[in-house]
């Protein structure tokens, strides 16, 4: 993007300048009519200089097979204008998951110059909810899109168009496809470094995305997934399918340790329990449920020790589960003699049990102690801070409905209609048809959502030669879902991302001016 075409002129601030904001019309932007776009210059230090950039509050139309107008998909870019030439600063498109949320949980947590701050564990309360500088963004290296799918955010579509369009995992990567290729022609990008960064399902949409953009010419320099889930029989304890639990256990065991619910003494090196526990579920404990009914009793008594040790349930709810505990299940039981059940997106957020005898957890603490906090800030940040004076409200979750699990041909493994999703065939043609393709998978390790072992374990099973396998980087962090709601853990996530894209990117590094 030319900074010569903004309406604001910069002056030379280490605060951050957010008093102003300038809708354009379309006429004078080239957008597609009707979609108007908020402008605004700012700037903030980051580690030992001062970022100067520039906010967009705007979207792209996207048509149909016909041509016509079809959805509106709405973004909130950040472009750096001192240092390297535009053309030459790395891009990247990011957001969350859901399917069916938008990208505000990244926008506010990490990835934005702005940020919300929510207590590291435990509930947020009530308004105002403090906004700070993010110094561990990386707008200093890169420039960052944050984008709606329809649905979310300001994205819907329009007229008769159903979104049922949009709503599905390749219907959803074929509209962000025609949304990246439309905003590189707009904003003139064609050569900058390009990456994805998804988010929950937004690894799941990252991993078909990226074939999709193959079709249409784009290659990417790298994808970052976020609390990853490609193979969903992984997570949704399906009648049968033994997978889950075996890939599930390690998180139960490092969240019993964590919250001091183990029977014995807590394992001192969390580094070691973790890969112990892993040996075992992977081995005698995945040899003892694929045996099912002609499992030795003796060994079925091992097993349930075992079970007790590394997870903290009694003897008797692991004998009356079968050996097999699903997350919710979990949750509920793990503290239920104190009344209280354990976070699903991390589970170091405990709140009190909404039933002290149900079989899963009413509700989900870490959810519930910071989705107002971080609501509530973007919707301030956006018209307070960015400009936004438009008549739409943000819709942060739930504006998608039906959304389609089957796949529509191509690389994935199934077809509409058939089997549970796996898009890891999907990242892994994306890599073979671009052995430059890197893939950095980011862990939250007390995420019982998307369990780390269980995205390791598919990362691991994807068919890769040696050569790719290599292309794959994994870091975990002593978190969650959203890892960036751990204060501490913010240099860890600014320095893991710092490297991969400088890596990736060329490594260079802009100079400010």
């Amino acid at each position: 993007m030319n900074p010569s075409r903004f309406a604001l002129v910069l002056a030379a601030s280490t605060a951050l300048l957010s008093t102003l904001a300038v809708p354009l019309t379309a006429q004078e932007t080239g957008s597609a009519p009707g979609l108007p776009r908020w402008e605004s210059g700012h700037s903030i230090a980051v580690g030992d200089e001062t970022v100067q950039y520039d906010a967009v509050v705007s979207g792209i139309t996207l048509t149909d097979d016909a041509g016509d107008p079809a959805a509106e998909l709405w973004y909130t870019a950040y472009f750096r204008n001192n240092g390297a030439p535009t053309r030459d600063r790395p891009l990247v498109f990011a957001f969350n998951g859901g399917p069916g949320s938008a990208s505000f949980w990244l926008h506010m947590g990490i990835m934005g110059p702005r940020r919300v701050v929510t207590p590291d564990v435990g509930p947020q309360g009530a308004p105002p909810y403090p906004l700070e500088d993010n110094a561990y963004t990386i707008l200093d290296i890169a420039d960052i899109v944050m984008v709606d799918p329809i649905g979310t955010g300001f994205s819907r579509t329009l007229g008769d168009t159903p979104g049922s369009d949009y709503w599905g995992i390749d219907e959803d990567a074929r509209s962000l496809t025609q949304f990246i290729r439309r905003f590189l022609s707009e904003h003139e990008r064609w050569n900058s470094p390009r990456y994805l960064l998804g988010e929950s399902y937004g690894t799941t949409r990252a991993a078909v995305l990226a074939r999709h953009l193959q079709g249409a010419n784009i290659d990417l320099n790298g994808i970052v997934l976020v609390s990853a889930v490609l193979q969903f029989n992984t997570i949704q304890f399906a009648p049968g399918d033994d997978l889950p639990y075996i890939v599930n256990l390690p998180s139960y065991a490092i969240t019993a340790r964590y919250l001091d619910a183990l029977p014995g003494p807590n394992p001192p090196d969390l580094e070691a329990f973790m890969a112990e526990v892993e040996a075992w579920s992977l081995t005698e404990y995945a040899t003892a449920l694929l045996a099912g009914g002609t499992l030795d009793p003796d060994i079925r008594t091992r097993v349930i020790e075992q079970m007790h040790r590394y997870t903290g349930l009694s003897h008797d709810f692991i004998e009356k589960s079968d050996l097999r505990v699903t997350a919710p299940a979990f949750e509920a039981e793990l503290l239920r003699d104190q009344g209280r059940i354990v976070g699903r997106l991390d589970a170091r957020f405990t709140g009190p049990a909404g039933d002290v005898l149900g079989a899963r957890p009413s509700h989900d603490p870490q959810s519930t102690a910071i989705s107002s906090a971080y609501t509530s800030a973007f919707n301030s940040y956006v018209r307070d801070e960015l400009g936004y004076d438009g008549d739409r409200e943000y819709v942060p979750s739930g504006g998608t409905r039906n959304w389609n699990w089957g796949r529509l041909g191509g690389g994935g493994a199934f077809v509409r209609g058939g089997g549970t999703p796996n898009v890891a065939p999907d990242l892994a043609t994306a890599m073979k048809r671009n052995p430059s393709l890197e893939v950095l998978l980011i862990n939250g390790i007390y995420d019982l959502a998307t369990p780390y072992f269980a995205a390791v374990w598919t990362m691991d099973r994807m068919g890769l030669p040696p050569e790719l396998r290599d292309n794959i980087e994994r870091a975990d962090f002593a978190a969650g879902h959203m890892m960036y709601v751990e204060q501490s853990l913010l240099p860890q996530w600014k320095e893991v991302l710092d490297r991969f894209i400088l890596r990736t990117a060329g490594g260079a590094k802009p100079v400010s001016e």
